[in-house]
């Protein structure tokens, strides 16, 4: 167990040190990020509207089938 949290705090203490990168972010770098941001909420709603139709439909089934009987 002492092994473990010595490689967990190893770790932790390597990537706390980290030096200077000299880099910097070029505008396509920016319409790259806000391109994937967008793309992921666009996601998102289309994956909870399939989902929410799927609970919806199933939910009114039964209600639809009585007023077949009618």
């Amino acid at each position: 167990m002492k092994f473990k949290n010595y490689i967990i705090y190893s770790v932790i203490l390597y990537f706390s040190y980290t030096g200077n990168a000299y880099a910097y972010l070029d505008p396509g770098t920016g319409s790259i990020i806000i391109s994937t941001i967008i793309a992921f909420f666009v996601a998102l709603w289309g994956y909870i509207k399939i989902y929410y139709t799927k609970i919806k439909n199933f939910l009114i089934k039964p209600f639809n089938k009585n007023k077949d009987q009618q």
